[in-house]
């Protein structure tokens, strides 16, 4: 049997994999997955993650439950050596080797992209996985738990006060999803005003969601701001230290929760560990067949597709258009790799990439979304539904769509859960100290003790 080797396991490799797993007949080749995740993540449900309309296992799905006859490795590809036709993979546990192939898939998915801005490794959380959105969540309700216990004053403002770096749809959308759920938890603390709220997004560039006209993206800004949030535009974070958050606009004020939402990057094994070729922006060249290679010819038997890979866009009318690196492409990249996989093992034709959006939907909390397609705008709550219903269809397998409409029926019944878990991040906290609370960590250095 052929060796099949795919490297990472998100949107385009776990649709690669399931794909194989269904069309290849048996003994025709082995499938081969390294990923350090157990799971693959639908990404665009972590906003709702983070506000609690999605319980955090629905939003990923289980490699092993659905690539039943696929082998999976847990571990990180650190380097690509297709001279030698070799990855080298470090376990989770134990040493790294090296794992020979004689078909290489490389969907390592992007990283997401950090600056050196003081401050911001020590208190920012990212918005790519669904343990970051989970901890979210967590870190605002408790934040509204320590303030109800305050007066009024500096201390009960910063700990309320929310910044999210990024106008994308990731930062747009986690914002506008955490802005509806910290509204929502004002009516069970009488002690707390919208006044004591304050909601920061900042985007570098002079308009937030690029994806959409301007037009669209204005009005989603005034909406956020009629909600009371604050929008700063052309405005890049200078320091989050201590969560004093310093803005180039010349604002600043103390904030308790930081997501940095700004963009990703080539991941790293793409970027500066591989003999493949590369673009100016560190990703694979790739052709309109997902070989990877140019149009002079292709490296034989090395494939790529999505966010790490370089790919033409056909459907475009700009010369030298590639597409862009988002969920719709990822998905229909990894379904057709499959397919062409197996039409190039039988010495069949392959076939190129092509794909017309499908236009683009956001979520701006409970209630409320946007919706574009070429000159037709959707705004409000007929938005949002188009939302959830074009991603419940979306989710892959029958069980996790299933799941994710039970959870959305039963909070249009029940409303949300307004439960902060935010102790399993640190599970053994009650164990250790015999069930005394622990004070925050900042008091904690004040007074010297360790934590």
């Amino acid at each position: 049997m052929r060796e099949i080797l795919i490297v990472g396991g998100g949107y385009a490799g776990f649709y690669t994999a399931w794909g194989l797993q269904k069309k290849l007949r048996p003994g025709e080749a082995r499938v081969t997955v390294v990923d350090p995740r157990p799971y693959m993540t639908y990404q665009p449900f972590l906003p709702e993650v983070a506000a609690g309309s999605v319980e955090a296992r629905h939003a990923v799905v289980s490699l092993r439950r659905h690539l039943r006859g696929t082998r999976l490795i847990s571990g990180t590809v650190t380097r690509i050596s297709n001279a030698d036709r070799t990855v080298t993979v470090r376990p989770v546990r134990g040493d790294a080797y090296e794992l020979g192939y004689d078909i290489l898939v490389v969907t390592a998915g992007a990283v997401t992209r950090t600056f050196p801005i003081p401050g911001l490794a020590q208190r920012a959380i990212g918005l790519k996985h669904v343990e970051e959105a989970v901890a979210i969540r967590d870190r605002l309700m408790t934040a509204f738990d320590q303030a109800a216990s305050l007066p009024a004053g500096p201390e009960r403002r910063r700990l309320l006060t929310v910044t999210f770096v990024g106008g994308g749809f990731s930062g747009v959308e986690g914002f506008g999803e955490l802005l509806s759920l910290a509204t929502a938890m004002l009516r069970s603390y009488p002690e707390l005003s919208p006044d004591d709220l304050s909601f920061h997004l900042v985007e570098a560039r002079g308009r937030i969601l690029p994806e959409v006209s301007d037009r669209p993206g204005a009005w989603v800004v005034g909406h956020l701001e009629s909600r009371g949030a604050h929008v700063h535009l052309n405005t890049q974070l200078l320091s989050a230290e201590d969560g004093h958050v310093v803005l180039s606009d010349g604002t600043e004020y103390d904030s308790e929760l930081l997501v940095w939402a700004a963009g990703n990057a080539a991941n790293p094994v793409v970027h500066n560990h591989t003999d493949l070729p590369l673009d100016e922006r560190g990703l694979l060249r790739a052709r309109a067949d997902l070989r990877v290679g140019t149009d002079a010819g292709p490296v034989p038997d090395v494939w790529t597709a999505g966010d790490d890979a370089s790919i033409p866009d056909l459907a475009s009318s700009v010369p030298g258009a590639r597409t862009v690196p988002n969920a719709q492409h990822a998905v229909r990249q990894g379904r057709l790799l499959a397919r062409n996989l197996v039409a190039d093992l039988r010495g069949r034709r392959v076939r190129n990439y092509r794909h017309s959006s499908l236009g683009v939907v956001a979520t701006l909390g409970l209630g409320r979304g946007i919706f574009q397609y070429k000159g037709i705008v959707i705004k409000g709550f007929p938005a949002w539904l188009m939302h959830r219903g074009y991603h419940v269809l979306a989710v892959p397998s029958w069980e996790r769509k299933i799941r994710v409409l039970t959870v959305w029926l039963t909070g249009a019944l029940t409303g949300r859960d307004l439960v902060s878990l935010a102790s399993v991040q640190h599970p053994r906290n009650a164990f250790v100290t015999g069930g005394q609370p622990q004070m925050p960590s900042a008091d904690r250095a004040k007074e010297g003790s360790t934590p």
